[in-house]
């Protein structure tokens, strides 16, 4: 991976913590911003393949975080700014769960990249964990909507920065084990 494409993912993985020191030294319309920077950079530098590169529900949710950005910046809210985590949550819930409903299940696609003939134990399993990280955006959603609105800075920032990543990782690693163990030759 090249330095800026390395750059890109670090602010974009670690933005929970650029809007907690970004807020130290800068006022929140400028830090969001910097968020719509760090969204559009991620996804493409050259707009004609970005927008082609993206679903309608890609760019919807683009869309509303741009706008959400945007909203940021003319009202240089700190609160809206803080907002920004359950947004993302919000918008990967949106992406998980219509997959269910317009199949294939994101996990599916996730699985297919893999094994392209999956099986329909695979399917059905690819489909019940997607419905696990639809519970866990919920969640996830729920917890970064109250720090934003109730909890200090550090309290924000700390689980939208660290503890949900964890919390991602843990998730992430035990649906592995779970699938190992359940499918193990076929959905690996």
């Amino acid at each position: 991976m090249n330095k800026v494409k390395w750059l890109e993912t670090l602010l974009w993985v670690a933005y929970p913590l650029v809007i907690f020191y970004g807020l130290k030294l800068l006022e929140p319309r400028y830090v969001a911003l910097l968020l719509a920077c760090a969204l559009l950079l991620h996804r493409r530098r050259d707009a004609s393949r970005f927008l082609a590169g993206l679903t309608r529900m890609n760019l919807a949710v683009v869309a509303s975080l741009l706008g959400l950005a945007a909203l940021t910046a003319v009202t240089n809210s700190e609160t809206l700014l803080r907002l920004y985590p359950a947004a993302m949550s919000l918008g990967m819930l949106l992406l998980f769960g219509l997959s269910l409903k317009f199949p294939p299940s994101m996990i599916e696609r996730f699985a297919r990249l893999r094994e392209p003939s999956l099986p329909p134990a695979g399917v059905h399993y690819t489909q019940r964990v997607t419905q696990v990280w639809c519970a866990f955006f919920v969640a996830n959603g729920t917890v970064a909507v109250w720090t934003a609105l109730y909890a200090s800075r550090d309290v924000w920032a700390m689980y939208n920065g660290l503890i949900a990543y964890i919390l991602m990782g843990v998730l992430f690693a035990g649906e592995w084990i779970v699938r190992r163990r359940i499918l193990p030759h076929r959905v690996a």
